[in-house]
């Protein structure tokens, strides 16, 4: 798996791929060409970028691949491009998620514009799942005794509440704090809510 954003190319007009190159040049990104959504399916495998999708293409359509991507959770921004487009055509595609609809011929520079708000939106939602993920690992370090304390710090209590919630000394709560802060790496109230928030899901 590449970790360089590359832009994928659907479309089953090999001159349009080969154009849209360009776009990659300018932007200094790799580009993917395929020329059909089984082709693109059947090598795409969740990496980072966006995808330049043909809306009208033999077999599967671009709507159907669009789809298929949101159906098996994946999340690829995607740049809809179509010679063909109407109103139900771009309701569909932009409900199911897409960046926006092109109508061909568009301008290199309206291509870029998007294509750069897709892989800005990919790399944010990317950023986000990665974050998520650490600090659902930090938080599952912690024991249920902390996880308690934890709770109770999140809902504003101070050590004196959470110890009577507790029953336990203020300087038993004082410790399970401590260490539950040293185990998340938190260095204030303001990260470990922070911290708590992200990783629920």
């Amino acid at each position: 798996m590449s970790a360089e954003p590359v832009i994928f190319v659907v479309d089953d007009d090999e001159a349009v791929g080969r154009a849209l190159k360009s776009a990659g040049k300018l932007l200094g990104r790799p580009i993917r060409a395929f020329t059909s959504a089984a082709g693109f399916l059947a090598a795409y495998a969740d990496e980072p970028g966006c995808l330049v999708l043909d809306v009208r293409m033999p077999g599967v359509t671009g709507l159907e691949l669009q789809r298929k991507l949101a159906d098996d959770g994946l999340t690829i921004p995607i740049v809809m491009i179509s010679g063909h487009a109407d109103v139900r055509i771009a309701v569909e595609a932009m409900t199911l998620g897409a960046v926006t609809l092109l109508e061909k011929p568009f301008r290199l520079d309206e291509l870029l514009t998007h294509v750069r708000k897709a892989l800005e939106k990919d790399a944010a939602a990317r950023a986000a799942r990665q974050s998520a993920s650490d600090a659902s690992a930090r938080l599952a370090a912690l024991t249920a005794k902390e996880r308690e304390v934890l709770d109770l710090i999140a809902t504003g209590k101070t050590n004196r509440e959470m110890a009577e919630d507790l029953g336990l000394s203020v300087r038993a709560v004082e410790d399970r704090r401590a260490r539950l802060m040293k185990k998340v790496n938190a260095g204030s109230v303001a990260e470990l809510v922070k911290l708590l928030t992200e990783g629920v899901p």
